[in-house]
């Protein structure tokens, strides 16, 4: 089965993101296809690649890259919810005129568009958080 996965919040506000990365990683281990993770509201945060937890904690992103890196995923962070929360790519760093970028390698910045095109091409669109 084709799923795709909607994540709403921080790695590290919530249960939500760590549950959204166990889901995936079951899929997949059982054969089922992702066919897109898409990061949105506060979610985006779980692209950002300044976030430094505790070593006694567990890094989140690091562990979508590695998902990412294995089963090439898909994961694309809403652009708008993104630049409201200060997570840019290198292009949109410059474009907006900011010191500095912060979107971890494996992410991609892309609009809303890419959650219905997720609803159109997958069987199942899982959310997690609020």
């Amino acid at each position: 089965m084709k799923f795709s996965l909607a994540v709403y919040s921080a790695p590290y506000s919530a249960q939500s993101a760590s549950s959204a990365l166990r889901f995936a990683r079951v899929l997949l281990a059982q054969g089922h296809e992702i066919y897109r993770v898409f990061f949105y509201c506060d979610g985006v945060q779980n692209g950002n690649t300044l976030a430094a937890p505790p070593q006694d904690e567990t890094d989140l992103i690091a562990q979508w890259q590695e998902l990412q890196r294995r089963y090439h995923l898909d994961l694309v962070i809403c652009i708008a919810a993104a630049q409201r929360r200060g997570v840019l790519s290198e292009r949109e760093a410059k474009r907006l005129e900011k010191p500095a970028a912060n979107l971890a390698d494996g992410f991609e910045l892309a609009g809303l568009g890419q959650l219905v095109d997720a609803v159109a091409h997958s069987e199942r669109l899982v959310t997690f958080g609020a």
